[in-house]
């Protein structure tokens, strides 16, 4: 997956500039979503005391309350290890979608680097299902990793890649999903309606990262909202539902809200004060 040459990591999430030279201005689309609750406090304690039970060495460090404290801490860091190697896998397969893209639109690809990538991780499973769903969904590519800008609510984002199918503009975002018990991809979360109406919602897209050259943005008049679960076993497109968008995207814009005040009370200086007792008479 290429990295976005206008975004860079703030204290305040992930933002994006104009031009490489100016400074970042506007939150993207996944940090204006990320001030959504996120509701994982049971995985993260499910992920440490699974990752405690089936710990080889716990039989011999019960007896050791130093080494029962270790026990516990690589436990305690099991959920951020785990979504770590997820964030790495996903950018392996983005990496490798966005490669089959540029490969069908004749451009300067390494498709053949990135499947290799996949394979040395044991992966490849991920990018077989994608050529089939690529092949059976007849997809012809217009724009891999597209910048996009919206002055009038004040973000920026990355789609993932812009196509026509059957046809049809479709905005496509790309989740990389592990696979459930019954062998079928996992599902997609809602809240990727939420980043693709946000995408549709654009006023401009890049042109010219150095010199800071945008374009009106031409792909929001009405397209497809496809969200695509890429797995091991399967790859499954889902259509975000039209009459729904309005909603998600007026959530989209009060998120934004929330980012901008967050971001205001971060600065505005400390919240408490301290308080001496009264002077005695």
């Amino acid at each position: 997956m290429t990295a976005p040459l206008l975004a860079h990591a703030t204290d305040y999430g992930r933002m994006y500039a104009r031009s490489t030279s100016a400074q970042f201005s506007v939150p993207s689309i996944t940090t204006v979503i990320g001030q959504q609750p996120h509701g994982l406090d049971g995985w993260f304690g499910y992920m440490g005391a699974n990752s405690l039970a089936q710990d080889p060495e716990l039989p011999g460090v019960l007896r050791s309350p130093a080494k029962l404290r270790q026990a516990v801490s690589r436990a305690a860091k099991a959920a951020e290890s785990y979504r770590d190697d997820a964030a790495k896998r996903g950018d392996r397969v983005h990496n490798y979608c966005e490669q089959v893209a540029l490969r069908a639109l004749g451009r300067p690809h390494q498709m053949k680097e990135t499947r290799e990538a996949l394979a040395a991780n044991g992966e490849e499973a991920f990018a077989a299902r994608f050529d089939e769903w690529w092949e059976l969904f007849q997809v012809e590519p217009i724009a891999p990793e597209i910048t996009v800008w919206n002055k009038t609510v004040g973000y920026a984002g990355t789609l993932d890649l812009v196509a026509r199918i059957n046809g049809r503009t479709c905005l496509i975002d790309y989740k990389t999903k592990g696979t459930s018990r019954d062998g079928t991809v996992k599902p997609l979360d809602d809240k990727v309606v939420m980043q693709l109406v946000a995408g549709m919602k654009a006023e401009e897209s890049l042109v010219d990262p150095v010199a800071g050259e945008w374009e009106a943005w031409q792909h929001g008049e009405s397209p497809i909202l496809l969200a695509v679960a890429v797995g091991e076993t399967e790859v499954r497109p889902q259509r975000a539902n039209p009459d729904v968008l309005k909603h998600h995207w007026w959530k989209f814009c009060a998120l934004r809200r929330v980012w901008e005040m967050s971001a205001d009370t971060a600065t505005a200086g400390a919240a408490l004060l301290p308080l001496a007792p009264p002077v005695k008479r």
